[in-house]
């Protein structure tokens, strides 16, 4: 065994432990530490497959900016983890026949490198000055412009609902109105109170 394959092994058993103790750990804000261990180990796992672009991506988007927004929440928010656990029993059934055709699945794709008649060829190691960034920038934006100029619109308008959606006029909403401010006058506002001076 050498030592990428060790490494990957290493990285892979702290993933999927960290990611059991994700949905086994009673704390809401052990799970989310749990959560970005995993993401971490991930990035490992994709920096294994040179793909240095998608492991500094997951990073830095899923732990530093949704983990983050995650754990604030939960530990501003005053959540009644017995209600969230009710319906766990109830549940466990169809999510174990999900969790088994997940396993399936997983080992028919996996299991047909090694158990397949003939064996597959090894990949081609990339050129030494071969950039995958370079190569998905390139794709993105030759290839699957398309998608993803959709994608970013369908993202902008996502945008522009939620402001939307926070900027309605509610009752228990405070919001204020820029020409009410200009048009007030200082007699609205100062009222000049004449007191006589006082003497010893």
């Amino acid at each position: 065994m050498d030592f990428q394959t060790a490494v990957f092994y290493f990285l892979s058993t702290i993933l999927v432990v960290a990611s059991l103790r994700v949905i086994t750990a009673r704390n809401p804000v052990h799970a989310a530490l749990y959560l970005v261990l995993s993401f971490f180990t991930a990035g490992g796992v994709w920096m294994l497959l040179r793909a240095e672009f998608l492991a500094i991506a997951l990073v830095l988007v899923y732990v530093g900016a949704v983990m983050v927004l995650f754990l604030f929440v939960v530990m501003m928010l005053d959540i009644n983890i017995e209600r969230l656990r009710e319906g766990f029993w109830a549940n466990l059934v169809p999510g174990l026949i999900v969790a088994g055709l997940m396993l399936a699945e997983m080992f028919a794709v996996l299991g047909a490198k090694y158990f397949s008649a003939g064996a597959a060829p090894a990949p081609e190691a990339p050129a030494m000055d071969y950039s995958n960034t370079k190569e998905l920038g390139r794709l993105i934006y030759t290839e699957y412009v398309y998608p993803f100029e959709l994608a970013s619109v369908i993202l902008l308008v996502a945008i522009i609902a939620a402001i939307a959606l926070t900027m309605r006029k509610r009752k228990d909403t405070k919001f204020q109105e820029p020409a009410k401010q200009i048009a007030v006058r200082r007699e609205d506002r100062v009222r000049l109170v004449s007191m006589p001076a006082e003497k010893e």
